[in-house]
């Protein structure tokens, strides 16, 4: 069974990109674990059931809410101190938002918050994302994705197809290089200690400006300007948030050296995407590596684009999967699940979200 660890939370103080603090709240003990309530809203087949389960089922009483009765469910949802979803707004409906004023806890399965239909959930109901849950297998698709493009490995694998050999079509060496990571949280840090087993300086950019972690710099965002333009390799991994949406433009793009990647593995409305595909398009040196689009099927209901972004050579794609691979959800489950038995112990909650930083 995967055993929960502490990781930074994602409560930042207005203006800020990703904070690496954890966070204290403050919870009456409870008496009883008969008399707390955990509705999970979400489809639990027997693996998250067992994850969830495991965990939680001797400090509360957990229901499922899938196992309800149509006529029950206002009932459940209106005693339930906690609850676990994945995406509340769609596993319940705005009238039965209404009635979980008695929630002291929503702990989401993702990582992120800015999907969360904030005006519907009551302002006491403090809530939780799941940070850093995906951190270790997204750290390894954004370096998989640097690698690839660095070695040029989709067109040559292409050009070999069409029967044209071109062994003498150089390779660029990570070693040496530089790497800039926006939102030195819990993917950032793992991105940084894998890049520097292969000699690559980091450049770190989070809230605080400081950091425990092996870094040639540590900066905050008013420190942008100065790492993209030393950056042979620029990391996105920090929360979509009002003050991150849009961050990277058409300016910011101009700092980044002609001939730098840019990899994406957080949210697509971080980087105006009309200034990217223009400086993709213009400057064919310069590279993109994008798993988070602009609009997907999760979000938007389907995936597309505004721009050929995928008819450019110098764009790699992946279907936002870097956070996938075996078991991955039954971890992500069980995290989750350390996190409300936490609460409910009055100890150290992580990812508590900042409702200013998204309203």
């Amino acid at each position: 069974m995967f055993v929960g660890v502490e990781l930074p939370c994602c409560k930042q103080p207005a203006g800020s990109l990703q904070a690496s603090n954890i966070v204290q709240v403050n919870l009456v003990p409870v008496v009883s674990p008969a008399m707390t309530k955990i509705l999970i809203t979400f489809p639990a087949d027997d693996q998250f059931r067992n994850a969830i389960l495991s965990t939680l089922d001797a400090v509360a009483n957990v229901v499922f809410l899938s196992d309800v009765r149509e006529k029950e469910r206002s009932s459940e949802l209106a005693t339930a101190d906690v609850l676990m979803s994945w995406q509340p707004d769609h596993e319940l409906k705005t009238s039965e938002l209404a009635t979980i004023s008695n929630v002291r806890l929503l702990q989401l399965l993702s990582a992120g918050a800015d999907d969360l239909a904030f005006s519907q959930i009551p302002l006491n109901v403090t809530i939780a994302s799941n940070a850093g849950a995906y951190a270790e297998q997204m750290a390894e698709h954004a370096i998989a994705m640097i690698l690839a493009i660095s070695k040029n490995l989709l067109d040559r694998h292409n050009k070999l197809v069409k029967g044209v050999f071109d062994q003498k079509d150089m390779n660029r060496v990570l070693a040496g290089s530089t790497c800039a990571i926006l939102g030195f949280g819990g993917i950032g840090r793992v991105v940084a200690r894998r890049l520097r087993c292969l000699d690559v300086k980091i450049l770190a950019i989070n809230t605080s400006g400081k950091t425990n972690e092996s870094v040639e710099f540590v900066g905050t965002l008013k420190d942008l300007e100065y790492v993209f333009r030393l950056a042979d390799i620029v990391i996105i991994s920090l929360p979509l948030t009002k003050f991150t949406r849009d961050l990277i433009g058409k300016r910011e793009l101009a700092w980044m050296k002609d001939d730098a990647t840019l990899v994406n593995v957080a949210r697509g409305d971080i980087i105006n995407e009309a200034a990217l595909f223009e400086k993709l398009k213009t400057q064919p040196s310069f590279n993109a590596a994008i798993d988070t689009w602009w609009a997907e099927p999760f979000s938007e209901g389907k995936f597309r684009t505004h721009y050929p972004f995928l008819k450019l050579p110098n764009v790699l794609g992946s279907p936002h999967n870097s956070g996938m691979v075996a078991d991955s959800m039954v971890v992500a489950v069980a995290r989750a699940a350390e996190n409300v038995k936490r609460f409910l112990n009055n100890e150290r909650v992580t990812g508590v979200v900042n409702r200013s930083d998204y309203t």
